[in-house]
């Protein structure tokens, strides 16, 4: 009698297939969601700056090195790396393209360097001004 009970429960579903499988479901929507989306417009983005290469862009490659691109062909880019030097490389090694606002970045740093040997701070909300003639013609007369 014991032995037919246990057969029994054994053989009727104890969930519906759908309770099984939403779990499994839901993990593959989040797995979308957050990893294979994402990665998918990343490599949508690098394709279209490698096809948009053209002679003239500044680069850095995989492997770090900067460059100017000099010629491209099908497949590769030659890329000047020094007054004389060139080096052929893959498109798919180009890491990244330097845009004009890097520039303009590295451009307003110079310009805070060239400022603070003229005697210029710079502060959160602007430029402060230091006039040395008077900071120091205030210092000698103390």
């Amino acid at each position: 009698m014991y032995s037919v009970t246990l057969l029994q429960a054994a053989a009727t579903p104890q969930g519906s297939m759908l309770s099984m499988f939403l779990p499994l479901a839901l993990i593959f929507v989040i797995f979308y969601i957050f990893i294979i989306r994402p990665q998918n417009k990343k490599q949508k983005e690098t394709q279209k700056m490698i096809d948009a290469l053209k002679k003239g862009d500044k680069i850095v490659t995989i492997g770090g090195i900067h460059g100017t691109i000099s010629s491209t062909k099908e497949q590769m880019v030659i890329v000047k790396v020094d007054e004389n030097t060139k080096i052929e490389f893959s498109r798919s090694a180009i890491a990244s393209v330097i845009t004009d606002k890097a520039e303009t970045a590295s451009d307003t740093e110079k310009a805070g360097a060239a400022s603070e040997e003229k005697g210029e701070k710079k502060s959160l909300f602007g430029k402060i001004k230091k006039d040395n003639k008077k900071a120091e013609e205030s210092s000698s007369e103390k």
